[in-house]
């Protein structure tokens, strides 16, 4: 599996509970498909760079899986047909790699 992050901004203007109904079902979503969530980073309501949809302000979640490609094709496809989603991008990280052994000269 593959570490992931996904930062959602969701429309200021819905409801908290609308806001962790649509997190719940992409965390279902990741879990269902063969994905493991991690952090959730709740940034809360900040101003856009730019108007979406007529709105100038959002709510922003950072959320960090493990999964693999078919996770990260499903969670598009939810998080593109939420109405409460006004934009995503989900970002594959560098996983970690294992520090390069020394090497040692021989007598």
């Amino acid at each position: 599996m593959r570490p992931y992050e996904t930062m959602i901004v969701f429309d200021a203007t819905v409801d908290a509970q609308s806001i962790q109904v649509s997190l719940d079902k992409a965390l279902d979503t990741i879990r269902n498909h063969e994905g493991t969530p991690g952090a959730i980073d709740r940034w809360g309501k900040r101003p856009l760079a730019y108007e979406i949809r007529k709105r100038k302000e959002g709510y922003y979640v950072v959320v960090g899986f493990a999964g693999t490609p078919a996770t990260v094709d499903e969670l598009d496809r939810i998080l593109g047909l939420a109405d409460e989603v006004l934009r995503f991008k989900i970002q594959r990280l560098p996983e970690n790699r294992p520090a390069a052994k020394r090497v040692t000269a021989q007598a």
